[in-house]
């Protein structure tokens, strides 16, 4: 599933990159989206697919808080980037006319350096906060990565400022990027709505319908998680679910661009196969 993932992404990047009709707004996000799908599996699963191999479920204090940094950055930023591709979804459909003129590559380059400059210092704090705790020598995380709100609760010292901290950052970087990705919909349902067509309502649905079914499988496995979390109060059961949007989420991503979008299909088909636009690359001999 690793190996799917990671050839699943690089495909999109490499298709993104190699056809000049992917140069686009949707494709340059799409392409960012890919690359931290694989950073954020690779945070997680290596390392538990190295303790498989090995038989050894060690893992030391540096590598765990490394990974730890990781793992919240490269998760913080998807949830940023499906925000920004949601945005760039409500202004083709909603402002056609001026889709060129609003998202130029300009503000698209500012957006993405917007959502790393938000999610880094948060999740670098994170880190530096979990320094300040104190650990026993040994000690056993109930999960296969190092999850903050499961490390920090192992801590001997107080760590209520830590909660405080995880709670209004969860505020920020998980409320914020979906209000907004809510807001982007409402406004572009609303907009479909108020076509007359029926074959109208669906060409415009069937641009964003891709990206609405990423965004739903994002959210709906990472609430899943917590929410199970919270009811069954069985750390097992986190571990397992967590599967869900660490290695499910990232494997489906690919596949759902891939097969739902038209341009996709035909630049993959460019790599493999060699296809080109219609017409002969042979010599016509009169």
């Amino acid at each position: 599933m690793y190996l799917i993932t990671v050839c699943g992404n690089l495909l999109i990047i490499l298709a993104t990159i190699s056809d000049s009709h992917l140069q686009t707004t949707m494709y340059f996000f799409l392409s960012k989206l890919s690359f931290v799908n694989i950073s954020f599996t690779s945070t997680t699963i290596l390392k538990m697919l190295v303790n498989i191999q090995t038989q050894s479920k060690v893992i030391t204090y540096a590598d765990c808080i490394t990974q730890m940094f990781f793992f919240l950055v490269f998760g913080a930023s998807d949830d940023c980037l499906l925000t920004v591709m949601a945005f760039d979804q409500y202004v083709a459909i909603c402002h056609p006319l001026h889709y060129t003129v609003i998202m130029n590559p300009w503000l698209c380059e500012k957006l993405v350096l917007a959502s790393w400059i938000m999610c880094v210092p948060f999740c670098l704090l994170h880190s530096l906060m979990v320094l300040w705790l104190s650990f026993c020598a040994h000690v056993e995380i109930p999960h296969f990565f190092c999850e903050l709100n499961q490390v920090v609760h192992l801590a001997c010292s107080d760590t209520f400022l830590n909660d405080m901290v995880i709670c209004f950052a969860a505020v920020l970087l998980a409320g914020g990027p979906l209000a907004g990705t809510i807001y982007s919909y409402s406004k572009i349902i609303s907009s479909i709505r108020a076509i007359s067509t029926t074959h109208g309502k669906y060409k415009e649905f069937s641009t964003c319908a891709s990206h609405l079914s990423v965004v739903s499988l994002f959210y709906c496995t990472s609430l899943g998680v917590y929410l199970s979390a919270g009811v069954t109060h069985s750390s097992q059961s986190s571990a397992v679910v967590s599967v869900m949007y660490t290695v499910v989420t990232p494997i489906l991503n690919p596949f759902i661009y891939s097969l739902m979008n038209k341009d996709i299909k035909r630049a993959l088909k460019v790599i493999f196969w060699g296809e080109t636009m219609k017409g002969s690359t042979g010599l016509e001999l009169k």
